[in-house]
């Protein structure tokens, strides 16, 4: 009788070969994971010989180095050391700018740069926010105001042993949205009168629209009466105008009536005469220095052949 028609025997040899390829897989299965364990032992020991480790990072400063009615330019300084005995490559910067958890601006820094051997770099991430567009996103943000900021940070690096490793990073502050001044050219007092020259201080009023403190350095300005340019100039002043607040300034000038024509002689008479102010004032603020323009167009201004201090009394006439 052959062994295939006995079961018993079939069963046996089917039994034994099943055994013998358990074997052969747990044999086989063992030596992987010993190639394995190797591998992570040889990685341990060129770790702990070598010195590799993870890099780290902090934000170590943010930097308002230019700001005016359009956008605030920003550089984010981030710390990043490398323990390591070779460089190490920034892959990509990610980066978000957010405030109340709506984001302003957001983008992506590829080919970052790399961080030397056993050195530390600081990386500086520029960035931009565009007054026009955070407005037109956000009706509730008005110009003038002061708004909370939370700028995110993602640095990619490759790192041998670890592989590619996210440093993530967070910061937070605050950024104005400024409004230019308002300005009045309340009067205008002459020093010294003549047809040919006259020299004279112009009065005028800056109301401060932002809810921070402007501190005045200098300004330039030109000035129009009736249509006619008295002239300008570049000044060097001081002053401090409060958060919200109002201050007068003097700013002398000197110019030819005579090419006033006809409204010189409304302005003698004590009419007001229609004047026109463009320039601009440079100041300190809380963020850094501003330059603002100041305009006033359709104006309406008074002569003063009186000598006076202050300059809320415009509606006197001679």
């Amino acid at each position: 009788m052959a062994s295939s028609d006995n079961p018993e025997i079939v069963e046996r040899v089917v039994k034994e070969k099943e055994e013998k390829e358990e074997k052969k897989d747990e044999e086989k299965g063992g030596f992987l994971e010993k190639v394995k364990d190797f591998i992570h032992d040889i990685g341990e020991k060129i770790e702990e010989t070598i010195g590799f480790g993870k890099p780290t990072a902090d934000v170590t400063g943010i930097h308002i180095p230019k700001i005016n009615l359009e956008k605030a330019d920003i550089v984010v300084d981030v710390l990043v050391k490398n323990p390591n005995p070779i460089p190490i490559p920034l892959i990509d910067i990610n980066y978000l700018v957010e405030s109340d958890g709506r984001k302003l601006v957001s983008g992506l820094i590829p080919d970052a740069g790399t961080i030397h051997a056993h050195g530390s770099e600081t990386v500086k991430i520029p960035l931009s926010l565009i007054y026009d567009d955070i407005k037109s996103t956000y009706d509730d943000i008005k110009p003038g105001s002061i708004i909370p900021y939370k700028i995110k940070v993602d640095l990619i690096a490759d790192v041998p042993v670890f592989g590619r490793l996210t440093l993530p990073l967070e910061k937070t502050g605050e950024i104005p949205i400024p409004y230019k001044p308002d300005i009045d050219l309340e009067k205008i007092h002459f020093k010294t009168f003549s047809f040919e020259e006259t020299v004279a201080v112009l009065h005028l009023k800056i109301e401060n629209k932002n809810d921070f403190d402007l501190g005045l350095n200098a300004l330039d300005y030109e000035v129009w009466l009736s249509d006619v340019s008295i002239g300008g100039a570049e000044l060097q002043k001081s002053a401090k105008i409060d958060k919200n607040g109002i201050s007068y300034i003097d700013i002398p000038i000197t110019f030819r009536p005579k090419d006033l024509g006809s409204a010189l002689w409304d302005m003698i008479r004590g009419k007001g005469t229609g004047y026109t102010m463009k320039g601009h004032i440079n100041v300190d603020t809380p963020f850094g220095a501003m330059n603002l323009p100041i305009s006033k167009e359709g104006g309406t201004t008074h002569l003063k052949k009186n000598k006076e201090d202050g300059g809320d009394d415009d509606d006197d006439e001679d």
